[in-house]
C-alpha cells in the first residue's frame, strides 16, 4: 500500500473541486516519489464536469510532482518525509487580529490606508439595529 493509499481512501463515489484538487496534489507527490497510481489520477480528473475544474485539478497535480521533485528524497525514510511535509503538512491559523489587506480576501491596500473608512465591528449589535434617521 503506498503514501496515497493510507491517507486517501479510493473507494470514493464522488468529489467536489476542492476535495478532487487536494488529491490531485497528492497524487503528483506521490508520483514525484516513485508511486504512479494513473488510474487514481484519472478518476479523479474525470469527476470534475467543467473544463475549468479539470485544469485546476491538472495543476494541482503539476504543482504537486514538481513539489515533490524539489524536496529531491534520497531513500525511502526521506520520501515519507517528503510526504509529511507537503501533503500531511501542518494546519495554518489565521490571528483574528490579523486582518488580511490587498488581494481577494481583504481591502485593497490603497483604500485600507484611508482612515475616513468605518470598519464595523462585529461585535456591535450597532451594524444591525435601524439607523436613526427612520426614527420619528
Amino acid at each position: 500500500m503506498g503514501l496515497y493509499e493510507e491517507k486517501y481512501d479510493t473507494s470514493w463515489t464522488s468529489l467536489d473541486r476542492d476535495e478532487a484538487t487536494e488529491r490531485a496534489y497528492a497524487l503528483g507527490v506521490a508520483e514525484s516519489l516513485g508511486e504512479y497510481d494513473r488510474e487514481e489520477f484519472e478518476a479523479v480528473h474525470d469527476e470534475m464536469d467543467t473544463a475549468y475544474t479539470k485544469s485546476i485539478v491538472e495543476l494541482a497535480f503539476r504543482e504537486g510532482k514538481n513539489e515533490g521533485r524539489e524536496a529531491a528524497p534520497a531513500g525511502d525514510d526521506d520520501e515519507a518525509a517528503v510526504w509529511d511535509e507537503l501533503v500531511e503538512g501542518e494546519t495554518v491559523t489565521v490571528d483574528a487580529e490579523d486582518l488580511p489587506t490587498g488581494g481577494r480576501d481583504g481591502l485593497p491596500e490603497a483604500v485600507d490606508k484611508f482612515e475616513g473608512l468605518e470598519r464595523p465591528d462585529p461585535d456591535e449589535i450597532d451594524a444591525t439595529d435601524r439607523p436613526d434617521f427612520l426614527d420619528k
